[in-house]
């Protein structure tokens, strides 16, 4: 495995992030109170956090899919407060790859067929779309299942092509909520060690949240969920 290059500059940065819910309401729930966290190009952080603690919603923040109530985020090193929904969207395209708990992969597709949407979706040419599908499918070990629609997939596969999904634009930021979550963990550790190989391979940055101190341990760095806040863990 290639070590990951890191740089002083960080491609994903949140400041002060404040997300509430029902605000100035009696039964308003103040889920992020300040939190903050800096991912630099080549680093893979751990966010752990037990369920409800607001890990979630960290991510779609960060990934601009919300927007929070205080707080500055910037992808890419483009601060992104006082930028567009149009431009917002862009950015999310082209520069952040999420991975879920679930794979889901559009079952009416194969394998390879998933990962050449988005590409087109981007602009990209088919045959140009349908080699990066091929070379990415192969890196993490699925090649010859290419062909294959999800359900014919087991679900270390799935997951695994769902990884290859979230690569297809070449984004600079990686975002994963519990990507083994629902993997035994003989096959969980199996789709960890593909997800960290193709992490650190590109040298893209990548914030993935989990449960799983184990799993966090083999991460460069580990934040955890505190009130609100991510502090060091």
């Amino acid at each position: 495995m290639n070590e990951p290059v890191l740089s002083k500059d960080p491609v994903l940065s949140l400041k002060g992030i404040e997300k509430r819910y029902n605000a100035g309401q009696p039964n308003e729930i103040a889920v992020l109170r300040g939190a903050s966290v800096e991912v630099k190009r080549g680093e893979v952080v751990a966010l752990v956090a037990p369920s409800g603690a607001g890990k979630s919603t960290l991510l779609h923040i960060a990934g601009l899919l919300d927007t929070p109530d205080a707080g500055e985020v910037a992808v890419a090193g483009e601060v992104l407060s006082a930028k567009s929904d149009r431009r917002r969207t862009i950015l999310r395209r082209q520069e952040v790859g999420f991975i879920y708990q679930f794979h889901h992969l559009l079952p009416e597709f194969t394998a390879a067929e998933n990962i050449v949407l988005p590409q087109l979706a981007n602009g990209v040419p088919r045959a140009e779309a349908e080699a990066r599908a091929a070379d990415l499918l192969e890196s993490v070990g699925v090649g010859p299942r290419g062909g294959h629609r999800p359900a014919a997939l087991s679900g270390g596969e799935q997951q695994r092509v769902a990884f290859c999904r979230a690569m297809a634009n070449a984004p600079k930021l990686l975002l994963a909520d519990e990507p083994t979550g629902n993997l035994d963990p003989t096959t969980s550790d199996t789709v960890f060690d593909a997800l960290m190989r193709l992490v650190h391979d590109t040298g893209l940055s990548a914030l993935i949240a989990t449960h799983n101190l184990e799993l966090a341990s083999r991460m460069d760095r580990q934040v955890r969920m505190d009130e609100g806040q991510l502090v060091p863990l």
